[in-house]
């Protein structure tokens, strides 16, 4: 029985949106990590957390929603 339990608990998560994407990543880990888990570059995004920006080495707390903006570079 204690290992149905542990089958049917949830993982604490936080979300990441980038343009139309979503993603549920677990909640401990650094934006910076989850944006690479995510399959993004880490360099091409900025992290925003309620209007704010956030450093990528900002931790992510269980039901954050972060949104992550394109940055744009050329010469």
């Amino acid at each position: 029985m204690d290992e149905q339990r542990k089958m049917n608990e949830t993982k604490p998560t936080a979300t990441l949106i980038f343009r139309k994407q979503t993603f549920e990543v677990p909640a401990g880990m650094t934006i910076r990590d989850a944006i690479i888990r995510c399959e993004l570059n880490p360099e091409a995004v900025l992290a925003v957390k309620d209007g704010e920006l956030v450093t990528d080495d900002t931790h992510l707390n269980p039901g954050d929603q972060i949104k992550l903006v394109a940055t744009i570079s050329g010469g």
